[in-house]
């Protein structure tokens, strides 16, 4: 019979690499396709002219555009021929299933076929998106689309640089808005400490396991693995909320809408290692696969899934990059950590159980 100790371990493996086929199936817990970081930075510069109650905005690191419409007119965001695309007003949000951008702007790489029924020059056909007055979309004049960088920047990787400033043609009643802005190479940073710290950190916090069980510096051990723990949750949350703010959600209700809408599976990771830090700091029964369990989850659905952050200047969170970094390399660590520290005390608690006692023959 397999002791329990030894099955809660498997379980935790298990749990793991389903976990890691999970980050397989579409990104719906970032929202949309937004990307999980760049080197190449979007800002807006400004409306030109601006017409008061219209308001537009870069959200999710650059990957989309945001457009509020309190003018009390209908506003037409122009294509790439300077056919209608999109129209927000009093009556909602519409589409215009003729404008090509329509359809080379449904992904951020803009490699949509179009279709037979796109044709700028042909009288709009509008369908209503959402009666609200704001939209967002992709827009291909304000990013970089090719896969490798601009020839100035291959030339000289380490130095910012402006690649182009953009413009987006608007149209309010007879009046034509230019929202303008400009798109920068900003080199990477070195990503190299931050996996040392994170790594540093995992081996620091995995050595806690070691501590012997059922003495007071394996109950020490396993309540500092518990708060560490607990605290690499908090900065999933923290990032998590980040994130979510860059894509654009205003106010509270704003915020909580897209969490449980697009990011429920981070925010639920976030929260489940917090829960079990503290069932840890209780020092309570099987403390040790929950801290196992919670860590895999943490470590794999709130760090690796954010890696990118490490290595690119620009990154899809309101907080300033170091910061992002700052919370991603604590919940690698302290999830990775937790993972290491579980096990081990799982396989030492394996190890030192009593084997059931076996029968003793009777003599004939």
């Amino acid at each position: 019979m397999i002791p329990v100790p030894l099955r809660r371990a498997g379980l935790v493996v298990t749990a793991a690499l389903a976990a890691l086929l999970a980050l397989a199936t579409p990104a719906a817990a970032h929202g949309a396709d937004a990307p999980d970081g760049t080197d190449y930075r979007v800002t807006l510069t400004g409306l030109s002219p601006a017409p008061a109650g219209l308001t537009v905005r870069v959200v999710e690191a650059g990957a989309r555009l945001e457009l509020t419409n309190r003018t009390g007119r209908d506003v037409e965001v122009l294509g790439y021929s300077g056919e209608p695309y999109l129209r927000v007003g009093p009556g909602g949000v519409y589409e215009n299933s003729r404008s090509p951008a329509t359809y080379l702007n449904q992904t951020l790489a803009g490699d949509t076929s179009l279709s037979s029924e796109a044709d700028p020059a042909a009288t709009p056909v509008w369908y209503r998106l959402d009666p609200g007055r704001s939209v967002r979309w992709h827009d291909q004049r304000t990013r970089w689309l090719e896969s490798s960088p601009p020839p100035q920047v291959s030339a000289d990787p380490g130095r910012e640089q402006r690649i182009r400033d953009w413009v987006v043609p608007l149209r309010v009643g007879t009046e034509t808005v230019e929202v303008r802005g400009t798109l920068d190479w900003v080199p990477p940073p070195d990503a190299y400490p931050w996996w040392v710290a994170a790594t540093l950190g995992f081996l620091a916090i995995g050595a806690a396991g070691l501590a012997p069980a059922g003495t007071t510096a394996g109950t020490r051990a396993l309540r500092g693995v518990g708060a560490l723990l607990a605290l690499g949750g908090a900065a999933a949350v923290v990032f998590t909320v980040g994130r979510e703010l860059d894509a654009g959600s205003a106010g509270i209700g704003g915020v909580l809408v897209g969490l449980v809408g697009g990011q429920i599976w981070a925010l639920l990771t976030g929260f489940g290692a917090i829960a079990a830090g503290g069932y840890a700091l209780t020092r309570r029964e099987a403390a040790d696969f929950a801290l196992a369990l919670a860590g895999a989850c943490l470590a794999i659905f709130g760090g690796f899934a954010n890696v990118a952050v490490l290595s690119r200047s620009v990154v899809p969170v309101a907080w300033p990059p170091t910061t992002a970094r700052i919370l991603v390399t604590l919940v690698l660590a302290t999830g990775a950590g937790a993972v290491a520290a579980g096990v081990l005390r799982l396989h030492a608690a394996a190890r030192t159980a009593p084997r059931p006692a076996q029968p003793v023959p009777t003599p004939r």
